[in-house]
């Protein structure tokens, strides 16, 4: 991109899913977008790296699926849910459609999602940082950015956050100070682990709970979440966490006895799970992790952040010629936008909710997994709860070739 100051149709900080589709879908409806990404792609990212059956009709959608095959994906044909001491429940991936789920990397995902981008006309702005959230009387009119060129204000009528937990244009807005964080997550890429190469396992342990799946080249992606209280005791050392904790479940021990690391830990504190508001203030949007952080054991993280960029896109898209041409449409726009989210994350993200309650405790967990167990019916009913509007054991059209 130019380095000069630039006026766009909409702004979007975050390259991740979520900003990457939202680019993708308003690019190639002829609006002129910036990306503003702080990062050099590719990279790595915490993540389970799990990605739903029904990310797949959003790649379609963004014409991004031959890349992510061609990127070399592991199939995942099922997630199985172990507590403590290895009582289990099954969740097939093809209740949520297709074959199968894949399991790919942030850093091979991500890269094709923003080279994408590139491709249909988004301004890319990469290892720019967003400095300061521009406002005048009616609300918010651009951002102000930093790279190794300089500094340099860009102006438009809709800016959208997808910077993930951080929120950080979210948080300039809203003046919020930071809480404590409750619980840390930690990420790391293994070798040699026992897990089954079509498999997403997920552990109760007490304060937490966790889980092994595999990504590209055969390695497999530790990603766990325990209290933060557990993590000082352990004087923040990923390795002490995962003896100490972790590996007191059953299957984990099984799993991860043999495992050798073959990445850096990656950690980050997370301060609560849920939503927060799709419009903070007049014309700022939420998308992805900025908007509503669910709960990763529903697997739907990735979901969602494909979801809420293509429902920003529709939004702006349905007002685009009052958003040209008349003063109130920015207003409107962030009102249809706010309502639509709400109607179509509040439910599965209340029922993540009550389940998290569950997931922390590993004596209510290995009694909802042993309940789960004898019961299909009821875990298809949970598993289909903490996604989008899915009837009962219907099968997409979708498949992997």
């Amino acid at each position: 991109m130019s380095s000069a100051n630039k006026s766009y149709d909409v702004i979007i900080a975050g390259g991740g899913p979520a900003g990457s589709s939202a680019a993708i879908h308003l690019a190639s409806r002829n609006f002129s977008v910036l990306l503003v990404e702080k990062g050099k792609f590719p990279r790595p990212k915490l993540c389970g790296e799990f990605i739903s059956p029904e990310c797949i009709q959003h790649f379609e959608k963004l014409a991004v699926a031959i890349q992510m095959q061609s990127s070399h994906p592991a199939l995942i044909k099922e997630t199985v849910f172990f507590s403590r001491r290895g009582r289990k429940t099954v969740v097939p991936s093809s209740w949520f459609g297709g074959v199968a789920a894949l399991g790919l990397s942030r850093a091979a995902m991500d890269d094709n999602l923003l080279t994408r981008a590139r491709t249909v006309g988004v301004d890319v702005a990469g290892e720019t940082t967003v400095t300061k959230v521009l406002e005048d009387k009616d609300g918010v009119c651009g951002v102000r950015v930093k790279n190794k060129s300089g500094d340099f204000e860009h102006s438009a009528r809709i800016v959208v956050d997808a910077t993930g937990r951080a929120r950080s244009l979210a948080r300039r807005v809203e003046g919020r100070l930071s809480k404590k964080p409750k619980l840390v997550a930690f990420k790391v890429h293994l070798e040699n682990t026992n897990a089954s190469l079509t498999a997403c396992e997920i552990y109760s342990y007490p304060g937490g709970y966790g889980g092994v799946s595999t990504v590209e080249d055969d390695l497999s992606n530790l990603c766990f979440i325990i209290d933060a209280a557990h993590v000082r005791e352990a004087s923040s050392d990923p390795e002490a966490v995962l003896q100490r904790n972790v590996m007191l479940n059953h299957r984990a021990a099984f799993t991860l006895r043999d495992a050798r690391v073959r990445s850096e830990w990656l950690s980050v504190a997370i301060e609560s799970f849920g939503r927060y508001r799709p419009s903070p203030i007049r014309g700022l949007l939420a998308i992805g992790d900025a908007a509503s952080f669910i709960d990763p054991f529903a697997g739907s993280g990735m979901l969602m952040a494909l979801e809420s960029g293509d429902l920003v896109a529709q939004t702006i898209v349905r007002h685009e010629y009052k958003l040209k041409h008349q003063v109130d449409a920015v207003e409107e726009i962030c009102t249809d936008y706010a309502r639509a989210y709400r109607k179509n994350y509040d439910s599965r993200l209340r029922i993540c909710s009550m389940l998290r309650r569950l997931a922390f405790r590993p004596l209510l967990a290995q009694l909802t997994i042993s309940v789960c167990a004898s019961s299909d019916r009821l875990s298809n009913s949970l598993a289909r709860a903490t996604r989008s509007n899915l009837k009962r054991n219907t099968t997409s059209a979708v498949s992997l070739k």
